[in-house]
């Protein structure tokens, strides 16, 4: 196992093994023999472009053998930030046939993410789009490769520009790809790293093994009932965990299926592509779902045939039964409920569930060795059907982040449990109902804020004392993010301090949606500030002016 990762047991690596979970496989042969199956069928389309699986797997090989020119070898740190474009899948794949590890960051990442990234990992290149979304992330690039020692390359799909020390994605591809440079990495290695939503500042990143991911992809793509013919829409960011393996653009190639890329998630971009590819499963978030319902109920993209779709999953949120129950009579398909996180446990709602069950619960784990314990708060097993915190290990489930001891030491049992932070009651078939969670976490439609890091940025503007920041109610995205705010003197216009804190590169997602000025905060009986009165504050405050609106 790579330095600074936790490995699983001895023992438990070994049950693993003999019940099927771990077979061997790694990431770089999983493609390689899909592409000997389903050589001719289509694999990816994005835009004009369309690949069948032969395509995917010789530019994998085509772009390995590139990147090893430029000195990328095994067990090298690459932090890839790509949108939705086909070409993330064959970065993807050409790194794993290299050995090297993928550090996925999000899109709506900016220099500030990006920049601890590379930084923590010991990164050798960064690979971006030219422009996204009217962000040109070459720019950042060239600020963050000249801040971080030892980040070489800076590789962009795309248009690289006429700057020195870019090299274009496309002028890697080698004519004639080389075997000799590819890796046989082992399969219980670390494969890649992704990262965590965070609770205390800047993410942790959660190292994932060929192995056990390619566990939940199988068992994932089985649930989900996916051959040959799915065809699978990629509408979140597609190096999310969720789009990636749950089932996901994996799960949809380990069955032979074809994955499609949109561009952005909303339902003038996402619908017709429904209609036009004959889509039969996609993934979204609540604040997404909303937003197709109404656009087919009636809305602008009422006319779709949408016809094709299956299933309609719907997680990184808790999905409101009420809204829940709106899927089948207005898209005509199938929910599923997904309730996982990127370090491990997935738990889905069955194709077959009943439908009460579908629209109230959040699903069950994918393994019979998924272990679950729902605990009070001195990790005591509470009552069956009691609310109280999920606890879990298993054969997918990390053990620990990586190079984070001490966060480790808070974050898992002693025994090897990892503390989810959600709060969960199971019911007596077995399935998971999210009530909340009990670390200082916003769920900003999906996107996990951490409140630690949006209150250190706040604190390094020169008229800000102090700063804490919580969730606040909102009836579209589930939470939004509140800034309380004690100024040093006169208190800064809203309109600069949130002008500061982009300034300093923070992601689009966590600038806060509201700030107040306060001249102190609520204390905890210890003199802590006390989050619990600033949020009943806020929600208190909302609620009043929708009663007088």
């Amino acid at each position: 196992m790579l330095a600074g990762c936790t490995p699983w047991p001895a023992e438990a690596a070994a049950r693993y093994r003999a019940a099927g979970h771990w077979t061997g496989e790694t990431l770089g042969a999983f493609l390689r023999e899909r592409a000997r199956r389903f050589a001719g069928r289509t694999a990816v389309v994005a835009g004009d472009t369309r690949w069948t699986y032969a395509d995917l797997d010789g530019r994998a090989d085509a772009l390995a053998t590139g990147l090893a020119g430029l000195g990328i070898a095994a067990g090298d740190r690459v932090v890839v930030q790509l949108p939705n474009v086909a070409e993330v899948i064959e970065v993807a794949f050409a790194l794993y046939r290299l050995g090297a590890l993928p550090v996925y960051a999000l899109p709506a990442h900016r220099r500030s993410e990006i920049e601890y990234l590379c930084a923590f990992t010991g990164a050798v290149a960064l690979v971006v789009a030219d422009v996204h979304a009217g962000f040109d992330h070459r720019a950042m690039a060239a600020e963050v490769r000249g801040a971080v020692e030892g980040l070489r390359h800076v590789v962009v799909a795309g248009d690289a520009g006429d700057a020195d020390g870019r090299t274009a994605l496309a002028d890697l591809r080698a004519d004639r790809p080389d075997p000799a440079v590819l890796a046989d990495p082992d399969p219980g290695d670390v494969a890649f790293f992704q990262l965590s939503g965070g609770t205390t500042g800047l993410p942790k990143l959660i190292p994932r093994t060929h192995d056990d991911y390619l566990y939940s992809v199988r068992a994932s793509a089985d649930i989900c009932e996916l051959g040959p013919g799915t065809v699978y829409l990629g509408a979140l960011p597609i190096v999310h965990n969720f789009p990636m393996s749950s089932p996901g653009f994996l799960g949809v190639l380990h069955a032979g299926g074809a994955v499609v890329l949109a561009p952005d998630p909303g339902p003038g971009t996402c619908l017709p592509l429904i209609e036009a590819e004959r889509v039969t499963i996609t993934a979204v978030v609540p604040p997404v779902a909303l937003l197709w319902l109404d656009a087919v109920a009636g809305g602008s993209q009422a006319h779709r045939d949408l016809s094709s779709l299956r299933v309609l999953q719907v997680g990184g949120a808790k999905f409101g039964a009420e809204a829940a129950r709106r899927v089948r009579p207005v898209l005509g398909c199938t929910l599923q409920q997904v309730f996982g996180m990127a370090e491990g446990l997935v738990n889905y709602t069955r194709l077959d569930d009943p439908e009460d069950v579908i629209v109230t619960t959040q699903g069950r784990p994918i393994s019979a060795d998924d272990e679950i314990r729902v605990v009070d708060d001195a990790d005591r097993p509470v009552a069956p059907g009691e609310t109280g915190h999920l606890l879990t290990r298993g054969p997918y489930t990390i053990r620990g982040y990586y190079a984070a001891p001490e966060h480790n030491a808070r974050a898992f049992t002693p025994d090897g449990f990892y503390r989810t932070g959600d709060v969960v009651r199971r019911t007596p078939e077995g399935g998971l109902v999210v009530e909340g969670r009990a670390k200082d976490q916003i769920n900003r439609g999906g996107e996990k804020v951490a409140a630690e890091e949006i209150e250190n940025h706040i604190l390094a503007h020169p008229g800000v004392h102090d700063a804490a920041v919580v969730a606040m109610p909102d009836v579209f995205l589930g939470e939004r993010t509140c800034a309380y705010v004690i100024a040093r003197g006169t208190a800064p216009a809203r309109s600069e301090l949130l002008g500061f804190l982009r300034g300093r590169g923070l992601a689009g997602y966590k600038i806060p949606d509201r700030v107040e000025f306060v001249p102190e905060f609520p204390a905890t009986g210890v003199g802590k500030v006390s989050r619990r009165e600033l949020r009943r504050a806020i929600t208190a405050e909302l609620a009043r002016r929708a009663d007088t609106s």
